[in-house]
């Protein structure tokens, strides 16, 4: 009897009523992928919502939606912005080109791109970096190296060890989780069906796998 296997989609799902704003996940991407002054893969943005005396203060983390129908992956002229059989969408630096067509198409923000290295210390030279920041400099010279685009692949890397991606693994009011969003039995599945998960502006038609949970 032969079986069928169907090929994991990579989903998150992020909670809006348990995400009270620490930046653990902001600061856990930016050690995880060694990003430099300026870009963060994982941001935290925040609102007030409601009136005096009952308004709020929301936070809505981001990161890169890994869309269904990515529109980066539509217009990459050189063919450098590819999309894995899981969904994940990351960047071929030896393709890419620097044209910023990507960070243009993006409709969530979500591309970045780092002309050189920015230290944390105005003042310092290049040749005068700590050692966790000249640490930092070669990996990310390593991935991403400069002028070109630079994004948020879900930690693929740690995914594929079996690992949490490093935002869902610091969050500490576990408000986010990784799942596969083709098994309906999966927890994010569950989670987007039994909690009213919902998409970034899904009218833009790319699809995002990033979902989240209405807020209180």
């Amino acid at each position: 009897m032969s079986t069928t296997t169907t090929t994991i989609r990579y989903g998150f799902v992020i909670d809006l009523k348990r995400c009270y704003g620490c930046y653990s996940c902001t600061a856990a991407c930016k050690a995880a992928n060694h990003t430099p002054q300026g870009i963060d893969f994982a941001k935290c943005l925040q609102a007030e919502i409601g009136t005096y005396p009952s308004a709020l203060r929301q936070m809505l983390p981001t990161l890169c939606m890994q869309c269904e129908k990515p529109e980066c992956l539509y217009v990459c002229p050189t063919g450098a912005t590819k999309q894995d059989e899981n969904g994940i969408v990351t960047v071929d630096r030896d393709l890419c080109m620097g044209c910023k067509y990507c960070m243009q198409a993006c409709p969530y923000g979500q591309r970045h791109t780092v002309p050189e290295w920015a230290t944390y210390f105005p003042d310092a030279e290049a040749e005068d970096l700590d050692a966790y920041q000249a640490y930092a400099k070669d990996k990310w010279e390593e991935k991403h190296a400069y002028g070109i685009a630079a994004k948020c692949d879900f930690c693929k890397d740690r995914v594929q060890e079996g690992k949490q991606p490093a935002c869902v693994e610091a969050c500490p009011a576990k408000a986010r989780f990784i799942g596969d969003l083709n098994d309906p039995e999966s927890e994010i599945s569950v989670l987007i069906r039994s909690e009213r998960g919902f998409q970034l502006n899904p009218e833009l038609g790319t699809s995002p796998c990033v979902y989240y949970l209405p807020p209180r």
